[in-house]
């Protein structure tokens, strides 16, 4: 017996009045994100998927830890979601993001857009050398 397989449909973001997961950009974060991400190529085929909805399928599956063809119904088709990942991420898009988001942080509590110093805990090198001699000693007997 052959059985029918049904397609994916999902609710665009202009459809649906209030967020569903707890992963969903807001209005506000999804006009902060906006200008970082690429836009669309002036040749090939039109986008058929809203970069909104990508996003917040992406931020379902870190947050949630799910295998991407585990995602939800109501979210792009996991494909497409995972193919939008990977291309931002050769394209270093998600460190662009990165970048402007925390200068946006630093500037919003009055710090210098840019990180002057940095710290080391000592506290890790000291268990680092203990446990690579501790362990020196175990092998060898």
């Amino acid at each position: 017996m052959a059985t029918t397989l049904k397609p994916r449909r999902f609710r665009r973001a202009t459809e649906r009045a209030a967020k569903r997961y707890s992963t969903d950009l807001s209005d506000r974060e999804w006009e902060i994100i906006r200008p970082l991400l690429p836009l669309p190529k002036a040749r090939g085929r039109k986008r058929r998927v809203c970069q909104r909805e990508i996003l917040n399928a992406i931020f379902y599956q870190i947050h949630n830890g799910v295998i991407w063809s585990d995602l939800p119904t109501d979210l792009p088709a996991y494909q497409t979601v995972y193919k939008y990942y990977r291309r931002w991420q050769r394209q270093g898009v998600w460190q662009q993001i990165h970048d402007a988001l925390r200068r946006a942080v630093r500037v919003s509590v009055g710090k210098h857009p840019q990180v002057s110093a940095g710290s080391i805990d000592s506290q890790s090198v000291k268990t680092t050398e203990k446990r690579g001699r501790s362990m020196a000693l175990t092998a060898a007997n």
